[in-house]
């Protein structure tokens, strides 16, 4: 029987097997946001009852002789205090310390700890049809002016501002996004091609709305062809008075960042090993198509590394491989460019200690990273480390597996354990009670949950040649101690934020990175969407080769392009 799917009715409560789109997305969290308090009364109420476990003479449980409790495990956790987070003093130039509340600080009438200079950069204004921007060319200029001081007041050389063809505004169109992405390739194209002395190192976008479309085009365009850092902004919001300054720093960050600067630093007390100068710490990631991605589209594996004891820079490297491969194939020559850059970095010196959080691993493939990484880690140190080193064991290699797709949630058990959102306070660190009784593996909470329920980030160590062989100083009464302060330490410096984040900087700037390869390969991933953006690590014909990789340009090879 054939029916017209007018006359159809799709009962409601259905899952959807295809990706959200980010308006589908937002709104599904809205609806399903609650308090900590209400989530934890539906798994010991609705739960129980929907799952059959309640002490009813006809439950399914009762049937089997199963009986369980109407309340949650309660487990001891500690609360690590924050460390101090360092900047310059606007007026004297000198070091000056912040101590977070409530997982966050406020950097206003600060510089950044090591400020950048911009080098030649200038501004486009987009415009579209589809909303019209209630700002002038001339306002817009003199907000740029505003900016512009603004950069220089938080320590930032932005002196280098040029006026150079392309004209300030371009106007696009709607819907049609071929014809925009060949505007784009065309702006960038003679910024490309300009004379040295007025080819800009950085373009300030102005977009006239949220799209994904015209923002993988600017992102490809810039990073791969033309070889010039992008920063992105929303008109509306750039433009808005209130609560200017706030806008102004955020968007500083990234400037800051992707020029090589250090946005803050922490105490080296608080850096344990890492404060010595001879450790690399190393995020690494991959991401793999989702539903709805086109047959055959590649997987794509991410690296950063630190490059001094700062861990203020995380340059980065990448491949595209085998689609749905978990285990990073090149990892091998990604190793030995961030050991090469390390070295260059370090007057000639190499790494003694390689700390590895490695994102997006399940439990089932611990032991794959082990017999199949970590090969590759190794044969990269003794491509590049003395023989004599490789004889003594050196470089020591720690690797910690971190993530956040788990169904744990901790919740306080007294009011005045909670924080402002009813939720652990930042710190909040659980490594016994619900961890694995043979392994070393611990929860920690460092931020400051915004709405629903705080996810802790699980870290399992899976190897550890470095922690175990230090001597615990201080408060640290062992290893785990050691680890668990340095995790929670190293979450204060995320550079995007002036807030502790949820998952360690090496495994979220991984993740970062992984997600601005999606915007080259959106072709790729994203086909139901209105991108015309071409892949760079295609052919014409729009299948995946992983053989072609995508080049970024020289000029932003080892920088933060990525943020």
């Amino acid at each position: 029987m054939y029916l017209p799917a007018e006359v159809c009715v799709v009962l409601p409560g259905q899952p959807i097997g295809r990706r959200l789109s980010p308006n589908q997305t937002q709104e599904m969290i809205t609806f399903a946001c609650r308090k900590p308090w209400q989530n934890a009364d539906s798994i010991v109420g609705d739960g129980r009852a929907v799952l059959g476990l309640n002490p009813a003479a006809n439950s399914i449980a009762g049937a089997f002789g199963i009986q369980v409790g109407s309340s949650l495990v309660t487990v001891a956790a500690r609360v690590l205090s924050p460390p101090q987070i360092k900047y310059k003093n606007a007026r004297t130039k000198q070091e000056t310390v912040m101590v977070p509340r409530f997982g966050s600080w406020n950097m206003a009438n600060v510089q950044f700890h090591t400020g950048s200079n911009l080098g030649r950069w200038t501004y486009i204004h987009f415009t579209s049809n589809r909303r019209g921007d209630n700002f002038s060319a001339a306002d817009l200029q003199q907000n740029v002016t505003k900016f512009r001081a603004f950069l220089n007041n938080s320590g930032i050389n932005a002196n280098g501002f040029i006026q150079v063809p392309p004209p300030p505004t371009v106007n696009l169109v709607d819907g049609e996004n071929a014809r925009n992405d060949s505007i784009i390739r065309d702006i960038f194209r003679r910024f490309h091609t300009a004379a040295p002395e007025v080819k800009p190192r950085f373009v300030f976008c102005v977009l006239p709305y949220n799209d994904v479309a015209l923002y993988n085009s600017i992102k490809t365009v810039g990073d791969t062809k033309a070889g010039i850092h992008t920063v992105c902004v929303v008109g509306s919001k750039f433009m808005k008075q209130n609560r200017q300054e706030q806008y102004f720093g955020n968007v500083s960050l990234k400037f800051n960042l992707k020029a090589g600067g250090i946005n803050h630093t922490l105490d080296a007390g608080k850096l344990g090993i890492i404060s010595e100068g001879k450790t690399m710490v190393v995020g690494l990631d991959v991401t793999h198509p989702s539903p709805g991605s086109k047959e055959g589209a590649p997987s794509v594996a991410g690296i950063v590394a630190s490059v001094d004891k700062w861990l203020g820079q995380w340059p980065a490297d990448f491949n595209v491989q085998t689609g749905r491969k978990e285990m990073v194939e090149a990892l091998e020559s990604m190793m030995i460019s961030r050991l090469k850059l390390w070295q260059k970095r370090n007057n000639n010196a190499l790494p003694i200690n390689i700390i590895i959080y490695r994102d997006g691993v399940s439990e089932g493939q611990y032991q794959s990273v082990l017999d199949e990484e970590l090969p590759l880690i190794r044969n990269a140190c003794r491509q590049i480390y003395p023989a004599e080193a490789t004889k003594q064991s050196f470089p020591k290699i720690s690797i910690i597996i971190c993530g956040k797709r788990h169904h744990t949630r901790f919740y306080p058990s007294a009011e005045k354990d909670a924080d402002r959102s009813s939720n652990c306070e930042p710190g909040t660190i659980v490594d016994r009670g619900v961890t694995e009784v043979g392994a070393w593996d611990f929860f920690l909470q460092a931020h400051c949950c915004l709405q629903g329920t705080a996810r802790s980030a699980h870290y399992y160590v899976i190897l550890d040649e470095i922690f175990r062989g230090v001597k615990p100083t201080g408060q640290h009464k062992n290893a785990a101690d050691a680890l668990e302060d340095l995790t929670h330490n190293m979450s204060h410096l995320f550079g995007r934020a002036t807030k502790a984040v949820s998952l360690c900087p090496p495994a979220y700037y991984a993740d970062l990175l992984c997600t601005r390869l999606r915007c080259y390969l959106s072709d790729q991933f994203d086909p139901q969407e209105t991108s015309a953006t071409p892949s760079v690590a295609s052919g014409s014909t729009g299948t995946k080769s992983k053989d072609d990789p995508i080049a970024i340009g020289e000029a932003l090879k080892d920088t933060m392009f990525y943020i």
